[in-house]
Order: C-alpha cells, then sequence, then structure tokens
C-alpha cells in the first residue's frame, strides 16, 4: 500500500525520473478568502500541478442540512478527476500550504473511492520552495482525460442519520472530532451558527498531528497520542469529524501515518449536525 505522505525531495525526484506516471494536485485555500488559493497557484506552483478548489471540485450542492463542505455526488466527482487525467495507474500527489489540511481532504476522497497510489506532501508547499527545484507560473495544458473508475469503500462516509442511529447504539461509534478544542467546547465560534460538539465526541485538534514546520510528527509519536487518547476504545467504532468534513480528513491521514488506518468520515460534521436545533449539543 501506498505510503499516505511523501517527502519534497523525493517528489522532485520523481517528477524528474517519471513525469508522465504522477499527477500533482495544489488544494491551496484559504476558508476566509475562498479565491486566494487559486490565486497564489497563478503565482508560483510546483510545476504541472493542476489547482483543486475545495468549493468547486472537492465539495458538493449544499442544502442547508449536509454542512458547509458536503462530499460531492460520485459522478460528479469522478468527471472531475478524470479531467484532471488520473486513471487507475496514476500515482497522485497532493499539497497545500496548511500542514495537509486541505491537500487531505483530496487524499481521503480518492482513498474512500478505492484510489490508493495517492499522497500528501509532507510539509506542503513550504517544503517544496525549501528545495531548489522550480516553480512554475504556467498553466499546465489540459490532459488527456483519464479513466479513473470510482469504487466507493463501504461504510467510509456516513451521513447524519447513520451517525443519529449509531449513537442510539451506545459503543457502536467513537466520534473524534477534530477542530480547536475552545471550538469544541463551545467557545469562539465563527464558522457554524451554533458552538458545542456532538455528545460523547472526543476531541483531538489536527494541528497537534504537525511539528513546528509543518510537517507530521513521526509515526510512532502519532501512534501513541492516538491510542492514548482512545485510552482502550476500539479503534472499529472510531469515526471522524470536525467543522465541516474538511480537517477530520487530517486526523485520518495522520492515523494512517501511524499505521492505524481508520478510514470512517462523518461528511457533514458538526455543520450538518447543529443544522438541525433539535439535535443534542454538548459544551464545555
Amino acid at each position: 500500500m501506498t505510503s499516505p505522505l511523501i517527502a519534497a525531495a523525493d517528489l522532485a525526484h520523481l517528477l524528474a525520473t517519471r513525469p508522465t506516471d504522477v499527477r500533482v494536485i495544489d488544494c491551496r485555500f484559504n476558508l476566509a478568502d475562498p479565491d486566494t488559493g487559486h490565486a497564489a497557484w497563478r503565482e508560483g506552483h510546483i510545476p504541472g500541478a493542476l489547482y483543486a478548489h475545495l468549493d468547486r471540485d472537492l465539495s458538493g450542492t449544499k442544502t442547508g442540512r449536509n454542512g458547509r463542505h458536503p462530499m460531492p455526488a460520485i459522478a460528479d466527482f469522478t468527471a472531475t478527476v478524470r479531467g484532471w487525467g488520473i486513471g487507475p495507474g496514476t500515482r497522485v500527489i497532493a499539497y497545500d500550504a496548511s500542514g495537509g489540511m486541505f491537500a487531505a481532504r483530496l487524499w481521503w476522497m480518492l482513498r474512500w473511492l478505492g484510489h490508493e497510489a495517492v499522497q500528501v506532501l509532507d510539509g506542503g508547499w513550504s517544503a517544496w520552495l525549501a528545495l531548489p527545484g522550480a516553480v512554475s507560473t504556467d498553466t499546465p495544458p489540459a490532459p488527456a482525460t483519464g479513466e479513473f473508475v470510482a469504487a466507493p469503500q463501504p461504510g467510509w462516509l456516513l451521513d447524519t442519520a447513520d451517525v443519529e442511529a449509531a449513537l442510539a447504539r451506545p459503543g457502536t461509534v467513537q466520534l473524534l472530532d477534530a477542530r480547536a478544542p475552545d471550538r469544541f467546547r463551545g467557545e469562539n465560534e465563527t464558522l457554524d451558527p451554533v458552538g458545542g460538539h456532538i455528545p460523547g465526541a472526543l476531541n483531538r485538534f489536527f494541528q497537534l498531528n504537525l511539528t513546528p514546520d509543518g510537517c507530521f510528527q513521526p509515526p510512532e509519536a502519532l501512534h501513541a497520542a492516538y491510542l492514548a487518547l482512545l485510552d482502550g476504545r476500539p479503534l472499529d467504532t472510531l469515526v471522524h469529524q470536525c467543522g465541516s468534513g474538511v480537517t477530520a480528513c487530517h486526523n485520518a491521514l495522520a492515523m494512517a501515518h501511524a499505521g492505524l488506518p481508520v478510514m470512517r468520515l462523518y461528511g457533514g460534521s458538526w455543520s450538518a449536525w447543529c443544522a438541525d436545533p433539535a439535535r443534542p449539543v454538548a459544551r464545555g
């Protein structure tokens, strides 16, 4: 199985030796200003990298009930991936400038749809800039349409009804919320109309997965940290969630890096849960 992370030097070597087998996807994004990521790509990107916009490419249509970044329809995302020239044998490398916060979303989505040859650039854009390699401002030519075929992994993506049903059966689901501790407690909420968390959820702020330089912690450190947090809870009950199904993928990536491949995701996450005022909310 492909390692979930790739070092910048290894990516540079890959692009120099096997460029036709690799598709690099730039996932830079800013939740407060959705246009800045694409603007940053135009100003400079890894040579050959195509751009993936979180709202347009990695999310579907919002209904007011399915969260801020609902998963796109499989057919729509399949068309997007094919448009990037990705087929069954393509090695995909995703990167961003946020410690993998957005690149992990693409990594998870491709893994969910059965594509194992996908990695996140460890350290992201900063790690690439630290190399003597090139930065491009060119718009890559449109690739030939890829032959990607989606093969959704059963049980990996949960909706709100799935979560509600599981929580009604104690011990079947353990939610792990990737948001910052203050938002988890219901304080300083700026993205969703209601503060707090789903009752019974544990909190693991995704930024704790990283070292100060923006790279992922060593696998052994992450392995120990997650097992300590779970405190004996079975791994097969774990479901990742966050505010809208984005940073939850970062925790899934960190666990995979640590040899704990827990991939279930509550896609709508807190923003979908709190859309109905009748649902219970925990604070503190």
